[in-house]
């Protein structure tokens, strides 16, 4: 009885010790892990081994600072001038755009355009008839890529194309793909020519668990087509019946592609992550001159913007909280998980607060029991300080979308919770123009229309066990 006590206050003191060392991690994670660690010390102490600390590994930070490094000595033409922000933009929204040009280097470019896709069979044929046009090359990143129609007519067409001597390169997540990985189908991809490689592989799960984490995943969907088409939202390649998680489909998304300059920010996003998998140079890659990039008459203002744990930490909650903080009349946000920061949560109820209308869209039925418990404990707090809460009911809304009065939106993979905030490597794409704004809040509309609104005084009657449970899980989401 006594090893047991020793160990358990040796195992809670050295764990302790080392949380309060840590400059990087906020109150209530610490707090969060006291918890853990005082109620059931040898799980605790297991769970922080392994989920407690946000760390790629040195070598992969070397490795990315090298990559941007790399990318800024021979690319720079293509990231934009920081400067042009003040003519491109309102002044109103310059800070936001700001912000989202110091995480990478990507700044606001002139000149695209985007075409809002009118649902998943659309996006398909519209991206694989863009493959089979193209010329010189096609890259694609996914986080799940399925077997299915989706995955499988994209990979097709990647195999039509490598066939036809245009560059194909293919890269997946090793946990989100990891059943196509192992499948058939990679390896005709990879017979018929196509490049392929693997985002944080598993192939030494060991040496992952021991230096790393094994959930620190890139969540981002980049499609990059002859260096004139991108794509970007929430899409993987993967129907709407989303077979591993059927009983909440349909998944609903939302895509763009876009046109101009933007289009070779999201080629060098993608190059960072392949030449991080696959140790190449960006020499490898067919660069644009900057007289080659040709911006569209009449097109908007728009940037890129990638996060992930070796970026520098808390750059997407500090950017929401930017464009938050802009916000003059009306802001519309939908995420299918929503486990804010107090960065962003205290930012959406200031904007509430001084007569913004604040409107967020959350699915009603979500695939995370965490989530969608630890979402709802805060659904007093945002409707008390005026914000309006509707819960999707047609499926599982994944669309992950800002529009703000009428004329900015930012679209991408980033969810607003602590996953995507520390863990996940995202893309998004933020822009400026009154009628892409508008396609994609008449979109959100639609959401709304088949959500159901929160009402307040059905938050306060809610039985105490379930606000408790709400609340629990809240507390504890630093270590979920």
């Amino acid at each position: 009885m006594t090893f047991v006590l020793t160990l358990h206050f040796l195992l809670v003191l050295t764990f302790t010790a080392r949380i309060l060392l840590r400059d990087d991690l906020s109150p209530p994670g610490r707090l969060a892990w006291f918890i853990v660690l005082n109620v059931l010390p040898y799980f605790g102490t297991a769970v922080y081994f392994l989920f407690g600390e946000i760390d790629i590994g040195k070598r992969a930070v070397k490795r990315h600072d090298e990559i941007f490094d790399e990318i800024r000595a021979n690319a720079s033409h293509l990231m934009g001038d920081k400067t042009q922000v003040d003519t491109l933009i309102d002044p109103i929204y310059r800070p936001g755009f700001r912000y989202a040009g110091s995480i990478n280097g990507f700044h606001t470019v002139a000149g695209n355009s985007a075409e809002l896709m009118a649902d998943g069979d659309a996006t398909r044929a519209r991206l694989v008839a863009d493959i089979d046009a193209a010329t010189d090359h096609v890259h694609v990143l996914y986080y799940i890529w399925l077997n299915d129609q989706t995955g499988g007519d994209v990979a097709q067409a990647l195999i039509r194309a490598a066939q036809r001597g245009v560059t194909c390169r293919a890269m997946a997540d090793g946990l989100g793909s990891r059943a196509l990985i192992k499948s058939g189908l990679w390896r005709r991809m990879q017979e018929s020519g196509v490049e392929l490689a693997v985002a944080l592989s598993f192939r030494n799960l060991l040496r992952t668990i021991v230096l790393s984490r094994f959930d620190l995943r890139n969540h981002r969907k980049i499609t990059v087509i002859d260096g004139c088409i991108t794509y970007c939202g929430s899409r993987n390649s993967a129907d709407p019946e989303f077979l591993p998680k059927a009983k909440y489909a349909p998944w609903v998304d939302i895509m763009l592609r876009f046109e101009g300059p933007v289009v070779a920010q999201n080629q060098l996003l993608f190059a960072s992550d392949w030449m991080q998998a696959t140790g190449e140079s960006l020499d490898q890659f067919k660069l644009i001159a900057e007289r080659e990039v040709e911006p569209i008459t009449g097109g908007f203002p728009a940037q890129v913007m990638g996060v992930g744990p070796t970026e520098r930490r808390g750059a997407t909650p500090q950017l929401f909280a930017n464009l938050i903080a802009s916000a003059q009349s009306e802001l519309i946000i939908s995420t299918p998980y929503f486990v804010p920061d107090a960065t962003l949560l205290e930012s959406l109820c200031a904007a509430a607060h001084r007569g913004v209308a604040v409107t967020l869209i959350y699915p009603k039925v979500n695939d995370s029991w965490i989530v969608s418990a630890a979402s709802r404990s805060y659904y007093h707090q945002l409707l008390d300080a005026g914000c309006v809460i509707h819960e999707f009911k047609g499926g599982l809304l994944h669309a992950k979308t800002l529009t703000m009065d009428g004329c900015v939106s930012l679209i991408g993979s980033s969810n607003l919770d602590l996953r995507s905030f520390d863990l996940n490597y995202e893309n998004n794409i933020l822009l400026q123009d009154p009628a892409t704004t508008l396609a994609i809040f008449e979109r959100q509309q639609s959401y709304i229309a088949s959500s159901d609104k929160v009402e307040l005084s059905t938050v306060l009657a809610w039985p105490y066990y379930r606000r408790i449970w709400n609340n629990v899980i809240a507390t504890i989401g630093p270590v979920l």
